[in-house]
C-alpha cells in the first residue's frame, strides 16, 4: 500500500515522503492516526500544495533560524550528570537532555530531533553537538557535561 505521511516516523521515512507500507499497517494505524494519507491521485495533488506551503512558511522562519544559530554560537550549555570517580558518567547524555538544556538556559526551543550528537557521550567533559534548524542553516552548540 502506497501511503503519504504527514508526520517524521523512525524506520518509515519522513513528512510528506511516498512510500509503501504493509496493508494491515497503513490502514489499521497509519490512517486511523492520521500519520498517512492513502497516495492516490487527489492526495498527490494536494501534496504538492501542502509541500509548498510548507516550504515558504520555511523560508520565512529562515531569518528567524539565523538569528537563533549567531545566538548559540559562543554560548556553553551546563549539563549535569551523575558520575563515578572515574570521571563515567551512569547512562549517557542524549538529545532530549540538550534540547531540554537550550530551553532552559537559553530560552530556545528545538525540537529533539533536529539536535545530532557526534558520539555516545558517556564521560564527563566539553563536547559539540550539531543543530539542523533549517536545510540552509546549521548552528552548533557547546555544551560541557558536569559531575552532579
Amino acid at each position: 500500500m502506497d501511503i503519504i505521511l504527514l508526520k517524521d516516523l523512525d524506520k518509515v521515512g519522513d513528512k510528506y515522503d511516498v512510500v509503501t507500507v504493509k496493508d494491515g499497517y497503513g490502514r489499521n494505524y497509519l490512517i486511523p492516526q492520521k500519520m498517512a494519507v492513502i497516495a492516490n491521485a487527489t492526495n498527490m495533488k494536494k501534496l504538492d500544495d501542502l509541500k509548498a506551503k510548507e516550504e515558504a512558511e520555511r523560508a520565512a522562519r529562515l531569518s528567524e533560524f539565523q538569528e537563533i544559530a549567531d545566538k548559540l554560537k559562543d554560548v556553553t550549555l551546563k549539563i549535569g550528570a551523575k558520575s563515578g570517580t572515574s570521571g563515567k558518567i551512569f547512562g549517557s547524555i542524549t538529545s532530549i537532555q540538550i534540547a531540554n538544556a537550550l530551553q532552559e538556559q537559553q530560552n530556545v526551543e528545538i525540537e529533539r530531533r533536529r539536535v545530532k550528537l557526534p558520539e555516545d557521550i558517556k564521560t564527563l567533559g566539553e563536547y559539540t553537538a550539531v543543530l539542523d534548524l533549517h536545510p540552509e542553516v546549521q548552528a552548533n552548540v557547546n555544551f560541557e557535561v558536569v559531575s552532579e
